[in-house]
């Protein structure tokens, strides 16, 4: 033995590049199926060896046999019994949601019986099949050579539907597997559409076109949870129940009647456990039968006299398959390569190869008719010097010097002087020469529009649109499977209308939503109309504006941190004084709400780690923490911040890190300063100063605002508790270093009473006051002009003897479109209060408090 020609291997390697080659033989030539036809090789070798054999919809049928040979001898070398397997489930109803072969004899049943021999069974394609071959003739897709290269076949079909969406595939390949649900023509042509006018279109855009999967045994898909995962990430699950009724004799038994079951649940192994159960007495039935025929399913379930149908019904969906759960996992080859898919990628993915198709069609038929142009024009310049041409070729000896002769003396080209010679004298005729150049003047028109198809991709996106529209025209249906959502998937969100709302919280701690259109404008110095009615010694503190899906923080006196979703607080008109917030939320009887945050998304990782709660103390302590510490509620709330005896919490403000900050006191001066001088810190922290107060004189904060130091619209508005007003620029207030006395924000008179609010508001916005009594009154700000700091300002609302402001919130005025006015009407009230009608604002667009940092 000559050891000079054995070569040493290593066995790892070579089994490492053996099992790789084999992975990757089977994952592409086996297992999974391409993205644009949806068919693995086999599937497409049965489909063009059935093309090959001119099995068309409208021709007669073949043996399955000589099927099954013509695609073992040409393309599929493997056994027969794979390809006869394959062309079965392609005809069967149950199998495929829509069967692409047309089947005559015993193809199997649902009960799993297997089929006859193909020596007894013929097959030929449907209807829709050639909408998967048609073009196929026309260079549409690549071709590659058979495994023996004698002949070449198709590495794709030029489907103009998407096959593996509506159709679905499964296999198990090597390290990875398919399972693809089947969905409806439908609804899938409506996607495509959608996707084909709007490249940059959505999953969640494409998701209101296809709902969820359709199988062809119909039955009910129970919960959309995992659809929609399966959707949006191309994994998922899918719970699919049997249709069922419940019918009662005319001696009051009840029977469970089953008419569709669940995908690729075999009948009669079902019929078989439900049978066992009833034998072991787990289920309260005396006994099934299997009453199903050609018209369809029909299983019926006797229940028995001392057990309730839908008890029983409730535990066969548990024990056996009268409940199924389908994992859904979108691999499939693009471009050669397995590839985990969504639905955006699936659909985006078929309509980039119809682009192709389509240009690729065209590039063929505009090739096509330029050759056949070419030869008429040889021929028409023939018929033009008719006598010439036959005098040439009479004169000539033999055709080549005939086609020489004509080459050289007519300048033509090789092809056209070869067609003039295959003329017949038929042709000569003046008819046949009229045809001939109506048949060039339609060929120019033809050459021209195919140009402007290529030249254009929108004018392909035409055709597309046009394709699948008549595919869907033709072929489309109803969907088999219903849709029955979960309870328990149930998001409440979904269910209530996202409206914009008021809501109050009182002194006494009731909380409440109202609609935003029950609130009037008004002109400034009116008596406003009536608002919450109250108890007695009670009155609104908190009055602010939100929508029904935002996430409500509230921050009480102690800096306690609760949880509330818009909706989940009760609704009541505006006169109503609402619910006890202790109630609704795990607050302490002797603590207040003082400060709330609107948020919409607690969930957005971007949002809440680049973004801040700012707080502000009585005695002027602030503090800010990451949003992200609060973005996980708990039912008895959280330690927002450290509060010191004596403190108590006044204000927090959601802020971005860049803002400014103004604090003001009761005596009527503010402080600024940047945002940046105050370091982040955690929950439970107490805070640095931010103001100096004096305690001793009584004074402490009474606001805090939060702006953009870049905002030029933006003015600071500081209102007194006997209904002085007055908005200043927001450079009339230098910054300073953190924990400063601050300037005058208001002139303290007696006339004004003390500073109760300080905020930031632009001409846009409207104020929204109300007073210890009750009485609300809303009032443009733009109504107020900008005045020095140290101004008294001017009356905003009037009050009665005794009364005082208690709160001001800033909402977004409405479009003036949206304003109707009224006559103004003063009357007394049955409990002595004055009302007044303003302008009506229904529909007004109300956005939150400082909405360049709480949105």
């Amino acid at each position: 033995m000559n050891s000079d020609r054995i070569i040493s291997i290593n066995i790892e390697d070579e089994l490492k590049t053996a099992y790789i080659d084999y992975s990757m033989s089977v994952i592409v030539s086996r297992a999974l199926p391409d993205v644009r036809d949806g068919l693995k090789p086999v599937h497409r070798r049965v489909l063009y060896g059935m093309l090959d054999l001119g099995l068309n919809y409208n021709k007669t049928y073949k043996k399955s046999a000589r099927i099954v040979g013509e695609v073992l001898g040409k393309y599929h070398p493997h056994g027969d019994s794979s390809v006869y397997d394959t062309m079965v489930r392609l005809a069967q109803e149950w199998s495929l949601r829509y069967p692409l072969v047309d089947g005559q004899g015993n193809f199997g049943s649902m009960d799993g019986d297997s089929p006859a021999a193909m020596r007894y069974t013929e097959a030929r394609m449907r209807r829709l099949t050639d909408e998967m071959v048609n073009d196929i003739d026309k260079d549409t897709v690549d071709f590659q050579l058979n495994f023996d290269d004698s002949l070449e076949e198709p590495t794709v079909l030029p489907t103009k539907f998407p096959n593996l969406l509506i159709n679905g595939a499964s296999g198990i390949a090597v390290g990875m597997a398919t399972n693809m649900m089947p969905h409806n023509l439908s609804e899938v042509c409506a996607a495509v559409m959608a996707a084909v006018d709007n490249p940059e279109i959505t999953i969640e855009e494409l998701m209101e076109y296809v709902k969820a999967p359709d199988f062809p045994t119909g039955g009910i898909i129970y919960g959309l949870s995992g659809v929609r995962e399966g959707f949006l990430t191309g994994r998922g699950r899918v719970v699919v129940r049997s249709k069922t009724e419940i019918e009662v004799d005319s001696k009051g038994r009840e029977y469970i009647i089953v008419t569709e079951i669940p995908y690729q649940v075999n009948k009669a192994t079902l019929v078989e456990k439900i049978a066992e159960l009833i034998n072991e007495k787990k289920v309260g039935a005396s006994d099934v039968r299997d009453e199903s025929n050609k018209e369809g399913v029909r299983v019926v379930i006797e229940i028995r006299r001392d057990s309730a149908a839908n008890v029983v019904l409730s535990h066969l969906f548990k024990l056996t398959p009268l409940q199924t759960s389908y994992g859904i996992n979108n691999i499939a080859l693009v471009n050669g390569r397995p590839r985990l898919l969504n639905l955006l990628d699936l659909v985006t993915e078929f309509v980039k190869f119809r682009l192709n198709v389509v240009v690729r069609r065209t590039q063929f038929e505009l090739r096509k008719a330029e050759e056949r142009a070419h030869i008429l024009e040889g021929l028409l310049i023939a018929l033009d010097h008719l006598d010439q041409v036959i005098a040439l070729i009479r004169g000539s000896k033999d055709g080549e010097e005939a086609r020489e002769g004509l080459i050289a003396k007519f300048g033509l080209s090789e092809i056209q002087a070869r067609a003039i010679l295959a003329m017949r004298l038929q042709q000569l005729t003046g008819l046949e020469r009229d045809k001939l150049r109506a048949e060039y003047d339609e060929l120019q028109r033809k050459i021209a529009d195919l140009k402007a198809i290529l030249a254009d991709e929108t004018l392909q996106r035409t055709i597309i649109k046009e394709e699948i529209t008549d595919i869907n025209t033709r072929f489309g249906d109803k969907r088999r499977t219903a849709i029955e959502i979960d309870e328990a998937e149930i998001n409440m969100e979904d269910l209530i209308a996202n409206d914009e709302v008021v809501i109050t919280i009182s002194h006494a701690g009731y909380i409440k939503r109202t609609l935003i259109s029950e609130y009037r404008a008004q002109g400034r110095g009116g008596r406003g109309s009536k608002g919450v009615r109250t108890r007695e010694e009670d009155f609104v503190e908190h009055m602010f504006t939100a929508t029904n899906h935002q996430t409500l923080l509230l921050f009480t006196e102690s800096g306690r941190c609760f949880w509330l979703k818009v909706y989940e607080i009760p609704e009541g008109a505006k006169t109503t004084g609402g619910r006890v917030i202790q109630n609704l939320l795990n607050i302490p009887k002797e603590d207040r709400v003082r400060a709330f945050i609107i948020v919409r998304n607690l969930q957005d990782e971007e949002f809440i780690n680049n973004n801040y709660i700012t707080f502000c103390t009585r005695r002027g302590q602030i503090k800010k923490t990451l949003l992200e510490e609060y973005s996980r509620p708990r039912q008895g709330g959280i330690n927002a911040i450290g509060i010191n005896d004596g403190d108590a919490l006044i204000e927090a403000k959601l802020t971005n890190g860049k803002n400014e900050i103004i604090l003001a006191v009761r005596s009527g001066k503010a402080i600024r300063f940047n945002e940046e001088d105050v370091r982040p810190m955690g929950r439970t922290a107490a805070g640095v100063r931010g103001i100096s107060v004096n305690e001793k004189a009584g004074d402490m904060v009474v606001g805090m605002v939060c702006v953009d130091p870049n905002d030029t619209t933006t003015s600071i508005l500081a209102i007194s508790a006997k209904g002085m007003g007055k908005r200043s620029a927001l450079e009339d207030y230098r910054t300073q270093g953190r924990g400063g006395k601050g300037v005058k924000t208001i002139n303290i008179t007696a006339k004004t009473g003390d500073l109760v609010a300080v905020k930031s508001v632009t001409d846009q916005d409207d104020l929204m006051i109300t007073t210890t009594s009750g009485i609300t009154i809303r009032t443009a700000a733009v109504e107020l002009r900008v005045m020095g700091r140290a101004t008294q300002g001017v009356k905003i609302i009037r009050l009665e003897e005794g009364d005082n402001i208690a709160d001001v919130t800033v909402v977004a005025s409405a479009p003036e479109e949206q304003l109707q006015i009224q006559d103004v009407n003063e009357e007394s009230t049955a409990d002595g209060t004055v009302g007044i009608s303003g302008i009506a604002t229904e529909g007004a667009n109300i956005e939150n408090e400082v909405p360049t940092t709480e949105e």
